[in-house]
């Protein structure tokens, strides 16, 4: 299942060399996309006649998996990209994506997700955040997507759902840094991730035509490719455990080898988890059971913490000497940051407990 991703690791050293660069700072923010492209990870899941290599979605989610075992910044810079490039596979729009697709799989132009905020409307969370009023056959959009990743100074292309003021369904829209009334800001000052051009965009009577449209109803687009925006998004998770847990069972020896029961307890149940995402997405489960996504990334969540306990267990005072933490405290701060990704695990809560109220009424 997971063929594409498994022979990676001889590329990929990249990632683990910048790996500490690229959390702390933005000096190799613009080298990412490249890297990913450079060795063919944005094709994996496109189909060939796409210009892809073919596999399923669940072969990206291994693959953003694996780069995140190197460096959570990257994996979630691969994310947001890939996820962009869902969006134009499942977009209606045949002239978007034959415009577009090809760019970002050469990782010449950086695609962004933007529908966090769409996501949380969806689930009655938040309000749109972008509205669009009519402009003879086009619209002007008004608004600000106040966090958005891979947003790279050299061009991007982001997705937004707009609220329509002719009391049409809200769109999903495809902006570009050139527009006119597009600004991005400085890079979000983040405690950790910074080289993963992290910024927000405000957007002031910028003007789109239906060129520009990903889809004209929100409430049809969204549920469709939420599955792979989780499912993805899942990735993250997956890897940081799978490394966590691998660099727990290495120093988990002498007096630390108590550990290793709980450390295959736990990689045991990750892998089961793997497996179940993996079938929920190639059986399109999720699409009319999301609530089954939620559980999974929040458990995943879960084990993430429990897993870098493990490996601060296992490595002990070590942990806390710069020369001797191996990657570590860059590991902690990562997984500090798996819990409040869009959508956090507070709000996919309050979205299960809404669900389970409703089916008891």
């Amino acid at each position: 299942m997971n063929a594409p991703a498994e022979n990676l690791d001889g590329d990929i050293g990249w990632f683990s060399r910048h790996a500490a660069s690229l959390d702390s700072s933005a000096n190799d923010a613009d080298a990412v996309l490249g890297q990913l492209a450079s060795i063919g990870l944005f094709e994996i899941g496109v189909p060939r006649v796409l210009g892809g290599s073919g596999g399923t979605t669940g072969d990206a989610l291994e693959a953003i998996a694996n780069v995140a075992e190197h460096s959570l910044t990257a994996a979630f810079v691969f994310w947001g990209h890939r996820t962009f490039i869902e969006y134009l596979l499942q977009t209606p729009n045949e002239i978007l994506r034959e415009s577009w697709l090809p760019l970002l799989l050469q990782g010449r132009f950086a695609g962004a997700t933007g529908l966090s905020n769409a996501m949380k409307f969806l689930s009655g969370i938040e309000a749109l955040q972008v509205s669009a009023s009519p402009r003879g056959a086009d619209w002007r959009l008004n608004g600000r997507l106040p966090w958005v990743t891979n947003l790279r100074k050299a061009g991007f292309i982001v997705a937004a759902a707009a609220a329509r003021d002719n009391k049409a369904a809200p769109a999903i829209v495809a902006i570009t840094n050139d527009m006119s009334g597009v600004t991005r800001s400085e890079d979000l000052n983040l405690i950790a991730l910074r080289g993963g051009n992290t910024a927000a965009i405000t957007i002031d009577n910028a003007i789109i035509g239906s060129e520009q449209i990903l889809h004209e109803n929100a409430r049809e687009f969204c549920p469709l490719v939420r599955p792979a925006f989780l499912g993805l998004q899942i990735g993250l998770s997956i890897g940081l455990g799978r490394i966590a847990l691998r660099k727990a069972r290495e120093h988990s020896h002498g007096a630390h080898s108590i550990l290793l029961p709980r450390v295959d307890a736990l990689s045991a149940e990750l892998e089961g988890i793997a497996g179940n995402i993996h079938e929920g997405l190639a059986g399109n489960r999720f699409i009319d059971e999301p609530s089954a996504l939620f559980r999974i990334r929040i458990r995943l969540a879960e084990i993430v913490q429990t897993a870098l306990g493990l490996e601060l267990d296992a490595v002990g005072g070590r942990a806390y000497l710069h020369d001797q933490s191996g990657g570590f405290e860059r590991r902690w701060r990562e997984g500090a940051f798996i819990p409040v990704i869009t959508p956090s695990l507070t709000q996919l809560q309050g979205e299960l407990a809404r669900h389970t109220a409703c089916h008891r009424q």
